[in-house]
């Protein structure tokens, strides 16, 4: 199914500074945890008091990215696991360990990303719309399905989407990307109903969300393009901060929900 990522043998034993944070006692799950933005958000919510479980396709990236959540959080219970989230019954697997290792689901965050675009509209390659809706569809479908009931057994479960600004308003030579994140957001929307109809009329108690940038921008990009501007990017560390937000409004304010942090098209 996967292979937990091994680091120091205190691991889990010693509580950091987030151990009274506002995310004390949640248990989250990070999907696509080895990229810049996974670990900023690993950081960000284990120095918050969350047990975090991070996953990746990359092993070594993997490993960088939960060693540097704990230490930076004092020791936090930070951990990681490779799984193919191309595969169901592995993504399954995965959320079914994590509640059964530490009781609970509280949270599943899905950052698994990746871009391709064309020059114009009519050079627009269909292997770009396979490409994208393997890693931007499918691992949103399989994530979702995996974790939406132990999310609903959660009295603050929370699945947040990263998606893009160009989904709402596609342009010419980015038509697979557009529509891939159009569709990721149709498939989290309706997991937001899902939830609402299991709150009953008392509201919904898990949520749905996503979160919509224009793009992401971090330090390396900054250092290899020092006189770019970025325009109206958002920083990973901006949007880690955003994913712990989620967790401090209600599930009835964010449920089926999209939260912009860039202006809207």
């Amino acid at each position: 199914m996967s292979d937990r990522v091994q680091n120091t043998a205190s691991e889990g034993k010693i509580m950091g500074n987030g151990a009274n944070g506002p995310l004390s006692g949640a248990v989250i799950a990070v999907a696509g945890a080895g990229g810049p933005a996974g670990r900023a958000t690993l950081m960000r919510l284990a120095e918050a008091g969350a047990t975090v479980v991070g996953a990746d396709n990359d092993p070594q990236r993997l490993s960088e990215a939960v060693d540097a959540a704990r230490y930076a959080s004092g020791g936090a219970t930070v951990t990681g696991d490779t799984v193919d989230l191309l595969d169901l019954q592995s993504t399954r697997d995965w959320a079914t360990h994590i509640e059964k290792d530490f009781g609970r689901v509280d949270g599943l965050v899905h950052l698994v990303g990746g871009w391709r675009g064309s020059e114009t509209f009519t050079k627009t390659s269909l292997d770009d719309w396979d490409f994208l809706e393997l890693l931007l569809v499918k691992t949103v479908q399989h994530t979702s399905l995996a974790f939406h009931e132990a999310l609903q057994r959660s009295e603050r479960g929370r699945y947040v989407l990263i998606s893009a600004a160009g989904a709402s308003k596609p342009t010419a030579g980015n038509a697979a990307y557009s529509a891939a994140k159009a569709a990721a957001e149709a498939w989290t929307l309706a997991m937001g109903d899902f939830f609402r109809k299991a709150g009953g009329p008392e509201g919904p108690t898990s949520a749905a969300t996503i979160l919509v940038v224009k793009a992401l921008v971090h330090d390396a990009m900054r250092a290899e393009r020092p006189n770019a501007k970025f325009a109206g990017f958002t920083d990973v560390k901006d949007l880690a901060e955003a994913i712990e937000g989620v967790w401090s409004k209600s599930a009835a304010e964010v449920n089926g929900n999209r939260l912009w942090l860039t202006e809207k098209p």
